[in-house]
């Protein structure tokens, strides 16, 4: 990746697009809107609607498959062997904040029914900024925070998986383990986006929902 693609600034309203990607190939693609951008901090939005790709078993098992196939989805993550599928956001809005850590993002999710919203804390490797918009791979833990202030770690066993299946080294681990202290000190403290109320906040009227460019499954890795 050369410099200067760091370097990148995404233009409030404009369309990014968030990648996981493993040894070069990508394994969800989603489309968002910039709600703003210093080259550092990075917050996005993306709502009900919003078409992108993403493993085809997760899909299966929000579609019927149920937990037979997450299970499977996880192991075709960590062989490196899966196939894709179209998803369609639904449910929720979700605000990411990208740059408040090196380890982890955070999301606001405020469901469309006017039910409580939650945050959770994203854990995943270190951002790339591309052209089209930002890099990464999910590592699948989460650290979720309900609106009474409470926080639950979520998906644990799905990040020994793909440790124990070699996809998280023991250095990343031990990375991953001093990342999971700072969102806990950053939870409890309330700090930064937490400490303001996003139950409210929706996506300006004219903005459409974004779309995947072409050409979003390729690498250049």
């Amino acid at each position: 990746m050369e410099a200067s693609l760091l370097t990148v600034v995404f233009e409030t309203g404009s369309t990014v697009v968030r990648r996981d990607v493993r040894d070069g190939k990508v394994w969800t693609a989603a489309p968002h809107r910039v709600f703003a951008d210093d080259g550092t901090r990075l917050v996005v939005v993306t709502w009900p609607g919003t078409a992108g790709y993403a493993l085809a078993n997760w899909i299966r098992s929000l579609t019927g498959g149920g937990e037979p196939a997450r299970r499977q989805a996880v192991a075709d993550l960590a062989d490196g062997a899966w196939e894709l599928g179209r998803w369609v956001w639904r449910d929720t809005i979700v605000v990411t904040w990208i740059g408040l850590d090196p380890d982890f993002s955070l999301q606001h999710y405020q469901p469309v029914d006017g039910s409580p919203g939650h945050w959770k804390i994203n854990f995943e490797r270190p951002v790339v900024r591309t052209p089209a918009g930002i890099d990464t791979c999910d590592l699948l833990l989460d650290l979720i925070t309900d609106p009474s202030g409470m926080w639950r770690w979520k998906d644990e066993a799905e990040y020994d998986e793909i440790r124990h299946r070699g996809l998280v080294s023991d250095t990343e681990h031990e990375r991953v383990q001093a990342a999971r202290q700072r969102a806990i000190a950053f939870t409890e403290a309330g700090q930064g986006p937490l400490a303001e109320d996003w139950s409210s906040w929706r996506p300006p009227a004219d903005w459409p929902l974004a779309a995947l460019p072409d050409g979003v499954l390729n690498t250049h890795e």
